[in-house]
């Protein structure tokens, strides 16, 4: 079996969809599982709904329900034939009255709780996978609806759950198989229900990682992640058009690169794999004929010390200084209880005996943990910074990487740097305005003579 996971551009539209058709026609022999993402950008108008519901704008969250809706069925009549036409007007009929009744009871309360977000949010890809399911028998592929909150199971952390693997895998492997033996099984990603039935969601982007999931559950042969860009590239395509696209990468290499910023993977989605070892593809649904990138537990050897370049932006670097604890122990222990207390989970650190400076991308409750931290240490924060990580397993063996880095940062700030244990990566801080010329100077320097066994 073959799981196909396909993002929002590449289900926007009708046209969208019946590429994405014969995309699956042609894996058909394969006994493809299909994931879908909500179409476009359905998930953001339906968040915009809910905010607009607890504003008290009655009329406006009417009026995005029902452009909504329009949207949803103008673009699903394309490619639904006219025999189906009842079944999808009742799937929308259902969907979208269960979605105004919702949304009603938060304008009531006035409050969004995470359990009300997830609710609604799921609505995209409940009805993307549905619409997907009638377009595919349309186009001659016999394909069969499957509900994820069925299959999926997680914890209570609404808007960010955590799948439960062994009841999930077992679901999944009590129910796919025999579906995808006679027909192609269209579901929704990103979401999920708790162990109660309680509809949750993995977060944004989760989709992805519902694929890796149903991967390891049913043994897929390999996971193929169909987005809108012919794989990982060098380099952030929006920040440096004409990259390089690399065609094989490490497991690990991507995780660290999904981590640090590269939009092309959900950073949770190789785990699922790694752990089965599933190779994982990264293929664009618009230019199929290109290979994509291939993710591996055994890569082709690369010449070149780096793979690949990620940024992440909106970063906070946190500076924290306490002459009080030279040579004392614990500091770091208080420090890092702090985070613990408030959830926020910290990218980078680099320390010295009384200095400690990191970088956090939530700063949602940065007051309070600035608050924390000041009963034991000076503390400043810097927003508006960008981390700019050069990944690859190759960084560890090779001398003088640091030092090429200086080198080609030379007129660029660096306000942090900061090896990773892995050994996979180096990053470096800097301002988010300098993020471009940062990027080209390191693509310059780390890409003057690319390998062409894993470059394109």
């Amino acid at each position: 079996m073959l799981v196909m996971k396909f993002g929002g551009t590449s289900v926007e539209s009708a046209a969208a969809i019946e590429r994405v058709a014969g995309i699956v026609k042609g894996r058909l022999a394969r006994r493809p599982v299909v994931v879908v993402s909500a179409m476009g950008k359905t998930t953001n108008k339906l968040l915009a709904i809910a905010n607009a519901a607890i504003a008290g704008q009655r009329d406006e969250y009417i009026r995005q329900i029902h452009d909504l809706r329009d949207f949803h069925s103008r673009e699903a009549r394309l490619v639904v034939p006219l025999e189906h036409r009842a079944e999808l007007d009742r799937v929308l009929d259902d969907h979208f009255q269960e979605l105004t009744e919702l949304v009603k009871g938060i304008a009531v309360i006035g409050e969004l709780t995470p359990r009300s977000i997830d609710a609604i949010s799921s609505y995209g890809e409940r009805l993307s996978s549905y619409v997907v399911t009638l377009a595919f028998n349309h186009y001659g592929l016999p394909a069969v609806h499957l509900d994820s909150r069925k299959v999926i199971v997680t914890d209570k952390r609404h808007t960010q759950a955590a799948p439960l693997f062994e009841q999930t895998y077992k679901k999944l492997e009590a129910v796919i198989p025999a579906m995808a033996a006679e027909k192609v099984v269209v579901m929704g990603g990103f979401i999920g229900a708790t162990e109660d039935g309680v509809t949750s969601t993995l977060g944004r982007g989760g989709s992805d990682f519902t694929a890796s999931i149903v991967g390891a559950g049913i043994g897929a042969e390999a996971i193929e992640i169909w987005t809108d860009v012919d794989g990982m590239l060098t380099a952030d395509p929006t920040i440096l058009p004409g990259g390089h696209r690399v065609k094989s990468i490490s497991f690990a290499e991507a995780a660290e690169l999904a981590y640090f910023g590269a939009k092309v993977l959900h950073p949770a989605t190789v785990i699922p794999a790694v752990e089965r070892n599933i190779p994982v593809l990264i293929l664009n649904s618009r230019r199929p004929e290109v290979p994509g990138t291939t993710i591996v537990a055994n890569p082709v050897p690369c010449r070149n010390a780096v793979k690949s370049i990620a940024c992440k932006r909106n970063i906070t670097l946190v500076n924290i200084q306490s002459s009080r604890m030279f040579m004392a122990h614990g500091f770091l222990r208080r420090i890092f209880e702090v985070f613990d207390r408030f959830e926020t989970s910290v990218d980078m650190i680099a320390t010295s005996e009384v200095s400690v400076s990191l970088t956090i991308d939530n700063p949602a409750r940065m007051a309070e943990v600035t608050a924390a931290l000041s009963e034991f240490a000076e503390v400043s924060t810097e927003t508006d910074q960008a981390i700019v990580c050069l990944v690859g397993e190759n960084i560890r063996n090779t001398p003088g990487v640091a030092a090429s880095v200086f080198q080609a940062l030379r007129n660029v700030n660096v306000r942090m740097i900061s090896q990773g244990a892995s050994l996979l990566n180096l990053g470096v801080v800097v301002a988010g305005k300098d993020v471009r010329t940062a990027v080209e100077a390191l693509h310059t320097e780390f890409f003057q003579d690319p390998d062409p066994e894993v470059f394109d």
